[in-house]
């Protein structure tokens, strides 16, 4: 120990205890990679994310097609709502058959005996005369049907995992054969405690069975699709893997693992390489509308039979009411069955990304290296060289990245070498902090004797603070007006201080709502208020605060007319209700001490800020209080009622905006009524924005009469109004849907 004691002081003379504390850092980073806990996980696939984004798969080939349960499948009156009769599920089987399909698959499960059942059918009417009701009961049921068609083709039927076990498993059920080379590969999978199968028959009829359960990363976008997996004790491939198997005609999938885990799946004449849990990193590209065909048209047999032949064929849904969308890093909204689609395609066209086993050996490497340079040189360099040199270095790390990732499809991790230098540069910084912390002591021994004590402890502390200047960070910015005060305060013409009265009573509530969810008062604009979120004090929840504050405000002014409105009724006199909009918008703003340089304010600037004083302006023209950017809305989605009104061009600005209102908070998101009215609306706006003006028109038509409240009624009136403007005089052929607002 004495020795020891001894080296570390001869070490810290000779090179400093801030190099000591490095070298700590870097092995303590070592250790961490190694243990590789989900915050380091999380920024890997981020960036991952944006070289996928970057150079996404572009299609050599489409050897996947896609029949829809789409909505207008779903809207033809002979089919009607999910799900359908399994009859006619039989005979989309068999006209895709017919027209020369490799393999069919279903991104759907048919766990339950069809409720259109001849038997079951006779059981539920009444009245029913028994010598009808036997013969119904003899008829042939819909899923022997559907299971004849099923053997007639080469079918996959697709299966989920559950995390919860809802009925033993039937081990007389068929399931695929499977080898192994290496280790055990099943402590490595993905475990699901319960299977959910199809109905008996049509598990024998089927020639493949696959997991179609997909398991996001922690922020729920879907980056790897599992290939293999186990659920209730049977190990399962995916859907997709599943249909390669049938189509090459293999009897069993080959797995293949060491000691870290899964390497790759195969089946003949395909071998893919996965990540340790038996995953595939799917490289996508961007959605693909053309292999898309609508169930209604195989049904009728318009689909042209290239469409088909020679394709595997998936059969799901892309309508948003069955819940089959997904996030991909490409893609807001994927419908789950063309991430299936898109899985297949990188496996047949060959186009698939992986990590490489010895990647982690060269992140060691990299971080290694770059730090201990770091640790050697940069306390000799300046701060102009040190940061320089800084970014040649992370310039290098992530080119090589890049070019292993777009030359060679390899996933290789930059992060880790980049923020374990970068940590050790910060720490040198910290320590050369210190060192400044002893100059600032001496300055203030130096000057105490001649300057106040305030004016030293700036000068010591902060001196830039007496300068002009901000930062840029992310903020949620405030607009809110009373609606008709002109009109208000033309009836205080003869009671100035009645007026002032007024406005001190409304801002006072107003305001108080705005401080207790952590926001900041900008300024006051006569009746209106300006307030910003996350600064000067960081705010994590700074959209969510904004919003609960803006819900909190109509609140305090509902209760506050309440009261105005019994005072005028005892007082006898007029009494006109105070009705608020606000606009919310988070972005990048510039905030800090701003004015002359002799009186400056703490306030915020930016594009930002405009946009919300903006969406405040037309909270009157769409008829609800409280507006919103899209930014704002995606990061309160789950906490809010939010509705999606419109794609707006504001005047000024180049890049058109979604904007969103809040309906109300979580327990109005769950109501079955705003669900309706939001569903109707998504229907309303789609049809609109792909120019189906009558569709739009008839959306419209069900809102009216869906909306009992007339909450929507300024809204379905506005989209009304555009819509039969644009039936005269159409939009360009360039039109994305967006309307340019004609005032500020």
């Amino acid at each position: 120990m004495k020795r020891l004691r001894i080296l570390r002081r001869w070490f810290a003379r000779k090179f400093g205890y801030a190099r000591l504390v490095c070298l700590a850092l870097l092995v303590g980073f070592a250790v961490v990679r190694l243990a590789d806990p989900a915050p380091i996980q999380e920024l890997r696939i981020r960036t991952f994310d944006t070289f996928q984004v970057i150079d996404p798969r572009v299609k050599t080939a489409r050897p996947v097609t896609i029949v829809d349960i789409d909505e207008k499948s779903l809207a033809d009156p002979r089919l009607g709502q999910w799900p359908w009769p399994r009859t006619r599920i039989a005979d989309i089987i068999t006209n895709l058959t017919r027209l020369g399909a490799v393999v069919i698959a279903f991104d759907v499960v048919f766990s339950e005996p069809d409720r259109l059942n001849p038997d079951i059918a006779a059981d539920t009417f009444h009245d029913l005369d028994e010598e009808t009701r036997a013969r119904l009961k003899a008829l042939p049921s819909n899923d022997q049907t559907l299971a004849d068609a099923i053997k007639g083709s080469r079918v996959v039927l697709g299966e989920s995992g559950l995390p919860n076990v809802i009925a033993a498993l039937d081990n007389n059920l068929p399931l695929t054969g499977l080898a192994m080379l290496g280790e055990e590969p099943q402590p490595f999978m993905f475990n699901f405690a319960g299977l959910l199968r199809n109905v008996p028959v049509l598990e024998d009829a089927a020639a493949g069975r696959g997991l179609f359960t997909i398991r996001p990363e922690r922020d729920g976008i879907v980056r790897r699709v599992p290939m293999i997996m186990q659920a209730q004790g049977a190990t399962m491939p995916s859907l997709s893997f599943e249909m390669l198997r049938v189509a090459t005609g293999s009897g069993t999938i080959l797995i293949k693992a060491d000691k870290a885990g899964i390497q790759s799946v195969g089946v003949k004449g395909f071998q893919v390489p996965t990540d340790a849990n038996g995953q595939l990193w799917v490289h996508y590209a961007h959605r693909d509308p053309s292999i898309y065909v609508s169930a209604v048209d195989v049904l009728e047999g318009r689909v042209s039979p290239e469409k088909i032949a020679r394709k595997l064929v998936l059969i799901g849904t892309s309508s948003v009411g069955l819940n089959d969308i997904k996030t991909t890093p490409v893609s807001p909204a994927m419908p789950g069955v063309e991430v299936h689609a898109q899985v297949l395609e990188s496996a047949l066209t060959g186009a698939i990304v992986s990590q490489p086993n010895y990647g982690i050996a060269v992140e060691f490497f990299s971080a290694l290296l770059l730090g201990l340079l770091v640790i050697i040189f940069a306390p000799k360099f300046g701060p102009t060289t040190l940061v320089i040199v800084g970014a040649m270095f992370a310039s290098a790390l992530v080119g090589t990245s890049w070019y292993f990732f777009s030359h060679h499809r390899l996933l290789i991790d930059f992060t880790y070498p980049l923020l374990s230098t970068t940590a050790i540069y910060l720490t040198l910084i910290f320590f050369s902090f210190v060192r400044e912390q002893a100059q600032r002591r001496q300055i203030r021994s130096a000057f105490g004797q001649y300057l106040s004590p305030a004016l030293v402890e700036q000068l010591a502390q902060s001196p830039e603070k007496l300068v002009l200047g901000g930062e840029e960070r992310e903020m949620t910015i405030m607009f809110s007006d009373v609606r008709g005060f002109t009109t208000i305060s033309e009836s205080y013409k003869s009671d100035p201080q009645g007026l002032t009265k007024l406005m001190n009573r409304f801002l006072t509530p107003l305001t108080n709502a705005i401080l207790a969810r952590k926001g900041t008062i900008d300024k006051y604009m006569g009746d209106a208020i300006m307030a910003f979120w996350n600064a000067p004090l960081d705010d994590r929840e700074h959209q969510l605060n904004a919003c609960e504050a803006a819900v909190d405000m109509l609140e305090k002014i509902d209760a506050l007319n309440k009261l105005r409105e019994q005072e005028a009724q005892e007082g006898g006199h007029a009494y006109m209700p105070l009705n608020v909009g606000v606009g919310l918008n988070t972005g990048t703003c510039v905030v800090g001490n701003m004015g002359s340089d002799l009186r400056f304010d703490y306030s915020v600037l930016g594009d930002s800020v405009n946009l919300a004083s903006r969406l405040e302006g037309q909270s009157k023209e769409y008829g609800f209080p409280i507006i919103v950017g899209s930014k704002t809305a995606l990061a309160v989605k789950d906490r809010f009622a939010i509705l999606e009104l419109d794609f707006i061009m504001v005047k000024g600005k180049k890049e058109p905006e979604v904007i969103y209102a809040i309906a109300g908070r979580e327990d109005t998101a769950h109501s079955g009524r705003f669900q309706r009215l939001r569903n109707l609306t998504i229907e309303m706006l789609a049809c609109y924005r792909s120019r189906d003006w009558d569709g739009a028109l008839a959306a419209i038509e069900r809102g009216r009469k869906t909306d009992e409240a007339r909450v929507l009624e300024l809204l379905y009136d506005l989209y009304e109004a555009r819509i039969l403007g644009y039936k005269d005089n159409p939009p360009p052929e360039d039109w994305n849907g967006a309307f340019a607002l004609l005032t500020k």
